[in-house]
C-alpha cells in the first residue's frame, strides 16, 4: 500500500550521481584527530517518527522512517528461523527542502514488511529497502522517483535488508543485513539481480552499519553505531564512519565519530549524507526520533 502527500510539485535536474568522485580519497585523509564542530542545525518540520536512511539531491533532503505502532515482541525461543513477533508499523519517506519545510511524503507497507532502512541515489532513482522489523526475514527492494515519489518494486529478498547502496559504474548493488553484519551483492545489467546471491561476512564489529553511499571508484562510505551496557545499567553508544572496498567488501578505513547528542545517542545514529563542497567534505546526521533535526559538520583535521 503507498499514499502519498504532496502539497506541492517542485522537478529536479540530476547529475550522473550524488556522491563525487573523490569523496573516498578525501575521506581517507580523515584521522583520529578530526575535530567534530556543529556547523548548523535544520530543524525538520513535523513527526519524523524512527529516521532510517538519508539522502540529499540538490537542495533537497529525503528521509526514510518506520512508525511503529506495535512493537516487535521476543520469543522464549526462536519460531521458524525468527526471534521476535512481526510487530505492527508503516513506513515514511519525506521530502524537506534546505530549511527544514516539508515538501512531501510518501507512506508504505505490505503486511508485515513496512519497515524501511538506509537510502542511496543513483542519479536518477533512490534506492531504498523496506524489510520486517526482525532479523533473518525478508523484504522487498524498491526504486523511488525523487519528483513524484512514485515507489516501485525490484525484488524480494528472504533477509532483513537494512542499508542500501548501488554503484552505477558498474549498475551493482550492495545490501547489508541486520546490523550489516552481511553484505549481499546484487548484479542489475539485464535485470538478472538473484535476491539471494551469496553473502559475505562483515569483519568489522565495534559498530553495526546504518546508512551507507556509494562513493564513485569502488567504495561504501558507511555510517553506523553500537551500544554498550556499562556495569550492567548505564547504557553508552559509539559511532563511526568506515570505508569499504567493494572489490573484496572489506574495511579500507574506520573513523570514529566523536559527537554526541547524549551518551546513548551518537550523531551516527541511522540517517546519514556526505558530500565534498569547496575541496572539503560536509557531514549531515539526523539521530533523533519524533523532532527531528539535521546536523551539518565540517571537515577539520587537528
Amino acid at each position: 500500500m503507498f499514499k502519498k502527500i504532496l502539497p506541492c510539485a517542485i522537478l529536479l535536474a540530476f547529475n550522473a550521481h550524488a556522491l563525487p568522485q573523490d569523496v573516498a580519497s578525501n575521506f581517507s585523509q580523515l584521522n583520529g584527530h578530526m575535530t567534530w564542530d556543529n556547523h548548523q542545525e535544520i530543524k525538520l518540520e513535523g513527526n519524523t517518527y524512527h529516521p532510517q536512511g538519508m539522502v540529499k539531491i540538490g537542495d533537497y533532503f529525503y528521509i526514510s522512517s518506520v512508525e511503529v505502532i506495535e512493537q516487535p515482541t521476543k520469543y522464549s525461543k526462536p519460531m521458524q528461523g525468527l526471534d521476535r513477533t512481526a510487530g505492527k508499523g508503516k513506513g515514511h519517506l519525506f521530502k524537506f527542502d534546505k530549511t527544514g519545510k516539508l515538501v512531501a511524503q510518501v507512506t508504505f507497507g505490505e503486511g508485515d514488511i513496512y519497515h524501511p532502512g538506509g537510502l542511496d541515489f543513483d542519479g536518477k532513482n533512490i534506492w531504498m529497502p523496506v524489510a520486517e522489523y526482525r532479523p533473518h526475514s525478508h523484504s522487498n527492494i524498491y526504486k523511488v522517483d525523487p519528483n513524484s515519489l512514485e515507489i516501485t518494486k525490484q525484488f524480494t529478498v528472504n533477509d532483513h535488508i537494512g542499508a542500501l547502496s548501488y554503484d552505477p559504474e558498474t549498475e551493482t548493488l550492495y545490501g547489508g543485513t541486520w546490523g550489516s553484519r552481511e553484505f549481499y551483492t546484487w548484479p542489475l545489467k539485464d535485470n538478472k539481480a538473484n535476491p539471494q546471491s551469496t553473502t559475505v561476512k562483515n569483519t568489522s564489529y565495534y559498530i553495526d552499519y546504518q546508512d551507507c553511499k556509494f562513493t564513485s571508484g569502488h567504495f561504501l562510505v558507511c555510517s553506523g553505531l553500537k551500544k554498550y551496557t556499562v556495569n550492567g545499567k548505564e547504557e553508552v553508544a559509539f559511532g563511526g564512519l568506515e570505508l569499504i572496498d567493494t572489490r573484496s567488501m572489506t574495511l579500507s578505513q574506520q573513523m570514529p565519530v566523536d559527537a554526541w547528542l547524549k551518551p546513548n545517542l551518537p550523531m551516527t545514529q541511522n540517517p546519514f549524507w556526505i558530500e565534498k563542497e569547496h575541496e572539503s567534505l560536509t557531514f549531515y546526521f539526523a539521530p533523533e526520533d519524533n523532532k527531528t533535526s539535521i546536523y551539518v559538520y565540517k571537515e577539520h583535521n587537528s
